[in-house]
């Protein structure tokens, strides 16, 4: 019944949505027809529902075969593939929109996991890439909120972005991700869109942890200056790996976020 529940809304929502924001779609399409790489839309193979391969829908805003170009599906700070409008695009979020139109053809739900690369997703542990897409991939989803600003923490000086998402970034976010399978329901994902529009108000927050019953908590490496006076100044000589990794679907843990 939930599924059944949660694809009426998503249908009614998106639709709605779409008539909403069409002035928003109107003005990036312009832009970019005339600026950048002259191109509109970004389309890229993804892994969705069962582990079943789809087209992501996204408005450009990188160089073309950026993929293939520096830290390849790692974006950092001020990274130069993004072209100028993409920047704009990519620190609002805009850039997701059009995947209003995957979840209209069912290949995404407003809330979900996040969908990724086959690159980025054999980075998850083995038991999270067995379970983490048994539910729809989303627009918008937990690992989305808590990682709304990624490419800060890749950008630390004195890292290897690379290594660090391997070791530290994917096993915490599919943590995050194992915790939606255990816990989504239709008042979770009300919560969840709710936090999504606070975070764009205010980036630097720690309600997530405070709406959402046993969240994994976040690792060290994570938390700002603002929440504790512990801090690694510099994440490359960060040790102690956080103990989330065997966090399931059938087994909740206390784990570090």
């Amino acid at each position: 019944m939930y599924k059944l529940v949660k694809r009426i809304i998503d249908i009614l929502l998106s639709a709605i949505a779409l008539l909403i924001i069409s002035p928003v779609f109107i003005i990036c399409i312009v832009v970019l027809t005339s600026t950048g790489e002259h191109e509109i839309w970004y389309l890229q193979k993804r892994v969705g529902y069962k582990n079943k391969r789809f087209n992501i829908f996204k408005f450009i805003t990188m160089v073309s075969n950026s993929t293939n170009l520096g830290t390849g599906s790692i974006t950092l700070r001020n990274d130069p593939r993004v072209l100028p409008f993409g920047r704009i695009l990519r620190k609002t979020k805009i850039n997701e929109l059009p995947q209003i139109f995957n979840v209209l053809n069912g290949t995404m739900s407003l809330v979900g996991p996040r969908p990724l690369m086959e690159v980025d997703f054999y980075k998850y542990p083995e038991q999270v890439q067995q379970t983490v897409y048994n539910s729809k991939p989303g627009m918008t989803g937990i690992g989305s909120i808590i990682f709304r600003d990624e490419e800060k923490y890749l950008s630390n000086p004195g890292i290897n972005p690379i290594e660090f998402y391997i070791n530290e970034v994917a096993p915490y976010k599919g943590a995050l991700e194992m915790w939606y399978q255990n816990n989504a329901s239709l008042w979770v994902d009300t919560k969840i869109v709710f936090l999504t529009a606070w975070a764009i108000l205010f980036p630097e927050n720690n309600l997530p942890h405070r709406l959402l019953k046993n969240l994994p908590e976040k690792p060290e490496w994570m938390i700002s200056a603002r929440e504790s006076v512990t801090l690694y100044g510099n994440l490359k000589e960060l040790s102690v790996k956080p103990d989330f990794i065997n966090y399931s679907i059938t087994e909740k843990k206390d784990c570090h976020d």
